[in-house]
């Protein structure tokens, strides 16, 4: 399966879908994360106060979520959660290790 995950230091899931500045994405099975690519992008938030629902954000995020079954990330909205579900992608709202990810559960 193909995941994202919204992190600073590709360690820990650390980061809120909106400010998130990189997206790690694995190839994962319930024992293993291989690494295939770290992908910059724009926050999606860029420091909004009202966080309303940028759509051409969106997309230039989705575009590097493209592919991926779920997104690990510390925090999201509604809207922005909402439209990854619409593409097929799942937010998974989790903070901790990437190694400790357990996608049985998740």
């Amino acid at each position: 399966m193909k995941i994202a995950v919204a992190t600073t230091d590709g360690l820990t899931v650390n980061e809120h879908f909106g400010r998130a500045k990189k997206f790690s994405i694995y190839n994962a099975t319930p024992k293993t994360f291989d690494l295939l690519m770290a992908k910059d992008v724009e926050p999606y938030a860029a420091g909004q106060k009202d966080h309303a629902f940028d759509k051409v954000r969106f997309q230039e995020v989705a575009k590097v979520l493209e592919g991926c079954e779920k997104v690990f990330i510390t925090k999201i909205g509604d809207k922005p959660a909402a439209a990854l579900k619409a593409l097929g992608i799942e937010p998974v709202v989790y903070s901790g290790a990437i190694k400790d990810i357990d996608l049985c559960r998740e």
